[in-house]
């Protein structure tokens, strides 16, 4: 039976219902949150949770801050750890934990950061270019923008931000910071507004694709979530599930793609009447096609007009040394 506490007000965690849902929670499980931000999702899960456990990770000192408050009620059932996802087994490893019942990633960047003007996530306010997801680090996005060669700007604006004016947004930028150093989101997105055809802004926001595109290259982000995968499908116990909810294409295309390896390993040629190549799946896709927000979440918040939840459910067998081909 689930235990009753107040629901302390924060920020809406995006597809709260259906990650829930689709965790199978136990309440004895063991449950790790990979970019645990506000601690929303950690929330609820917690509360589901009686002789369970439930590790939060986030490399971002103020989400540590922000949801160590909101987990207080749980004290014991919890513990947090400032780190990035891809570390999660070492980190997990360090704390005794070898397989876990549940693992959740939800890739968006939280509305603490955006909401905190001086993290420079956001184009809505003037503020140092920053971005960092994790302030230990050097890199920032003043870095990027000021320092990077004007083709490299140009292939991350055009691969990170799907920016159709990647090359003109890139040359203004050259041109900006040739005159002097290019220090607050404001100055940039005059920069991006002017390297824009006026009839093509009518689009959004103006910035938005590079303001993806740039903090993502900050962060790492698609690199450290290619490279995470497979170790968090190989920390499920059988049955255990693999739940991530993404922003954007590029990440999608990869926890998709990722998903569907892991489920049909085989790379023997079509002809093969036996498996021969040894791989063997890890278990399946309990999402066909991903699961989106409903209209009531769609109305209430804005942000996860574009968010996809996909599953990964770890197959009973698939622990076993070699298996028929799938």
């Amino acid at each position: 039976m689930e235990e009753k506490y107040e629901v302390p007000f924060t920020h809406r965690s995006v597809l709260l219902e259906e990650t829930i849902e689709q965790l199978h929670i136990r309440p004895d499980g063991v449950y790790v949150d990979g970019t645990l931000g506000g601690g929303g999702h950690a929330f609820e899960v917690c509360r589901r949770l009686v002789q369970g456990h439930y590790y939060g990770i986030d490399q971002d000192e103020d989400a540590i801050r922000a949801a160590g408050e909101r987990l207080a009620p749980f004290t014991e059932k919890v513990t947090l750890l400032r780190d990035n996802f891809c570390n999660m087994r070492t980190r997990m490893a360090e704390e005794g934990v070898g397989k876990v019942d549940g693992i959740l990633l939800d890739l968006g960047v939280s509305s603490y950061q955006f909401d905190n003007w001086e993290r420079g996530f956001s184009y809505r306010y003037d503020a140092p270019l920053d971005m960092r997801m994790d302030r230990r680090q050097t890199l920032t996005a003043g870095d990027i923008v000021n320092r990077y060669p004007e083709s490299e700007l140009c292939r991350i604006l055009r691969d990170y931000g799907e920016e159709r004016f990647a090359k003109n947004i890139a040359g203004y930028i050259a041109q900006a910071r040739a005159k002097k150093p290019i220090e607050t989101t404001f100055e940039l997105n005059e920069i991006i507004r002017a390297a824009i055809p006026v009839k093509m802004r009518m689009d959004g926001h103006p910035s938005r694709r590079t303001y993806q595109a740039v903090r993502i290259e900050c962060n790492r982000e698609l690199e450290v979530l290619k490279s995470s995968l497979d170790d968090m499908i190989d920390m499920l116990k059988p049955g255990g599930r693999l739940c991530v909810i993404t922003f954007h294409s590029l990440e999608d295309r990869i926890v998709k793609t990722n998903f569907k390896k892991n489920e049909a390993p085989c790379i023997c040629p079509p002809d093969f009447p036996v498996c021969v190549c040894g791989k063997v799946s890890k278990g399946t896709v309990a999402t066909r096609k991903p699961i989106i927000p409903g209209e009531k979440e769609l109305e209430e918040n804005t942000r996860s007009r574009s968010a996809k939840l996909r599953v990964f459910e770890r197959g009973i067998e698939s622990e076993k040394e070699g298996g028929d081909r799938i």
